[in-house]
């Protein structure tokens, strides 16, 4: 089965950085789009970032634009998201997907906090 596992997640300062992680196991990585949302408690839960499969490219949310980068290491089957300049406006759930396609479901990793706060 497709396996989303998060990690990096946690405390940051306005202004800071944060690297989060996703392992993927269970497909083929590099023939798969992945991409990045988060939910900010009380909100719905927004698209962040994807990149298209293989060595693809990358898309962001507006908010994010310039400051957080989307990436993925085939070799490792790893999908990673560089935050940087965080705000308070940024504290959320964050989630690692795998969007479906007309033959397989959509696949989301656990939520992952991460906290925006001095």
């Amino acid at each position: 089965q497709v396996q989303l596992v998060v990690s990096g997640g946690g405390l940051v300062q306005p202004g800071g950085s944060l690297r989060l992680s996703c392992a993927a196991s269970g497909f083929v990585f590099s023939l798969w789009t992945m991409s990045w949302y988060r939910q900010p408690s009380g909100k719905e839960r927004a698209l962040v970032a994807c990149i298209s499969r293989y060595a693809g490219s990358t898309n962001y949310a507006d908010s994010v634009k310039g400051l957080f980068t989307i990436s993925r290491d085939n070799a490792k089957s790893m999908v990673t998201l560089q935050m940087s300049t965080l705000k308070p406006e940024d504290t959320a759930l964050y989630y690692c997907n795998r969007p479906g396609d007309g033959y397989e479901p959509g696949s989301w990793g656990q939520g992952t906090p991460v906290i925006v706060s001095s």
